[in-house]
């Protein structure tokens, strides 16, 4: 199918994309910014400007099969004022309705509309079980998403079979709601919200893009679809399970009087207790990847195994390395797929937590021994320019590029392949040394380190999504 993707370049349309390559979708994104959009979406993905006039959306999703549609500004954006309440309506429901509009106009059947919402729908039920079918609530974000939803289901009159995705918390890596919940949890610091005693929805993100893979293709999936978790937690379950994850205590509580003084009506989203069940997914037997929380939480924390140590020995090229890093992957996916991946430049930014802002900088070059490729990375706070030089260029077997240019003092990163009859078994090697002498060992120590890790995490998490991992 060809699938026309909006909110492409959010926490989860990041995390959709490649899942969805790995199907063999093609996918078009609906973007603010092509060239930002190219730099963490990658060169597989063809790109729309969300500015386009209504005739170029028609055109575009006329060439499509399915639309997805993912957009909707953070709802902990700040206080909902009146101002930001109309943002936050604006973002879901006139986008949708300008999807809609656009489908209508098409000359060709959509198949399928999957269009998101949120478990804030029901309003906050106190322990009250919920499924598909139970009323919607009354306050602010269930009164948004009622009106989301009713928008999403004009396609209905198109043709569409249209899917309205109730979601709880995503749980993933490097975004959404766990990325804010980390550093206190980190610090010893954590504990439940509120009361302790409210209902928290969540999911693994990986769970809920799996779900739009199916649903996309699956004729049984119609309405509302609540995107949660088997497993019920509440935010006393959820706080001991970070912490067990963690090895931290986790009994330090967040009292709701200290969320309404910041955020006033917005800590809702928090505070309201939502015992939500996912009985279309049982209904039709969804397979969750991450049934439990604690399994959940275990990979999210964990995840690829990122070896950092002194270097012991030097190969050729890295003789002024004092650091190793090494990670090994098996890619569920044969040799030539894996290596034409990750062989592509314009591929880094996919691979990359985009919290890094990577972008290439100027024509990408053929890639072959001596080939410089410049491109911008943020590293904390600070934007650095990075120039690499391809070192070695063997395709199929490895390839390795050296710093010319950047923010370590030195830096050699080689890439190995190796097949293993439909599998491919794929090596990091970096070999580094931070800048400044010894306060540049200091800073390995504290943070960069750890930075590295999470980073090669995210890559081991994009290339499960993409390809799959064994």
């Amino acid at each position: 199918m060809r699938v026309f993707v909006t909110g492409a370049t959010g926490f989860i349309g990041r995390a959709l994309i490649p899942r969805l390559q790995r199907d063999g979708h093609a996918v078009v994104a609906w973007v603010r910014s092509p060239v930002r959009a190219r730099g963490i979406l990658g060169a597989e993905v063809e790109l729309v400007h969300a500015d386009t006039a209504l005739g170029g959306l028609v055109a575009a999703i006329e060439r499509c099969d399915a639309v997805v549609n993912l957009a909707g500004e953070p709802l902990m954006g700040g206080r909902w004022t009146a101002g930001r309440r109309a943002v936050l309506e604006r973002s879901r429901i006139a986008v949708t309705e300008q999807l809609v509009r656009a489908m209508a106009e098409v000359k060709t059947c959509l198949r399928v509309f999957i269009s998101g919402s949120a478990v804030g729908y029901y309003g906050d039920r106190g322990d009250e079980p919920l499924t598909e079918a139970s009323s919607g609530g009354e306050d602010f974000l269930a009164r948004l998403c009622r009106r989301w939803e009713r928008a999403a289901l004009d396609a209905e009159r198109v043709g569409a079979r249209v899917v309205l995705l109730r979601t709880g918390v995503v749980l993933g890596r490097a975004g959404g709601a766990l990325a804010q919940m980390l550093p206190p949890f980190q610090f010893g610091a954590g504990g439940p919200v509120g009361s302790g005693t409210q209902y928290l929805p969540w999911i693994h993100l990986h769970d809920l893009v799996k779900i739009i893979a199916v649903a996309l293709v699956d004729d049984r999936y119609r309405g509302p679809v609540n995107g949660v978790a088997p497993e019920q937690a509440t935010s006393r379950s959820f706080a001991r399970a970070l912490g067990r994850a963690l090895h931290r205590p986790a009994i330090l509580p967040l009292p709701a009087l200290v969320l309404k003084v910041l955020f006033g009506e917005a800590a809702t989203v928090l505070l309201a207790s939502q015992r939500v069940d996912p009985r279309v997914l049982r209904q039709h037997q969804f397979a969750f990847d991450f049934p439990t929380l604690d399994s959940a939480l275990e990979d999210i924390v964990g995840g690829t195994a990122v070896a950092i140590s002194p270097v012991k020995s030097r190969p050729e090229g890295a003789g002024e390395a004092r650091y190793e890093l090494r990670a090994r992957t098996v890619i569920d996916a044969p040799l030539e797929d894996t290596f034409a991946f990750f062989a592509k430049a314009a591929n880094l930014g996919v691979i990359t937590p985009a919290a890094m802002r990577f972008s290439i900088q100027g024509q990408v070059p053929p890639m072959a021994t001596g080939a410089m490729i410049d491109y911008r990375v943020r590293v904390g706070p600070l934007p650095v320019r990075w120039r690499t030089r391809i070192t070695a260029w063997e395709p199929g077997r490895r390839f390795a590029d050296l710093q010319e240019k950047g923010p370590y003092h030195f830096w050699w990163h080689e890439h190995t392949f190796q097949s293993d009859g439909p599998r491919t078994v794929m090596d990091d090697r970096v070999y580094y040394t931070p800048p400044l002498g010894l306060f540049g060992r200091l800073a390995n120590r504290v943070f960069i380190r750890s930075t590295l890790r999470k980073i090669f995490q995210y890559r081991g998490d994009v290339i499960r999504l993409r390809f799959g991992v064994l």
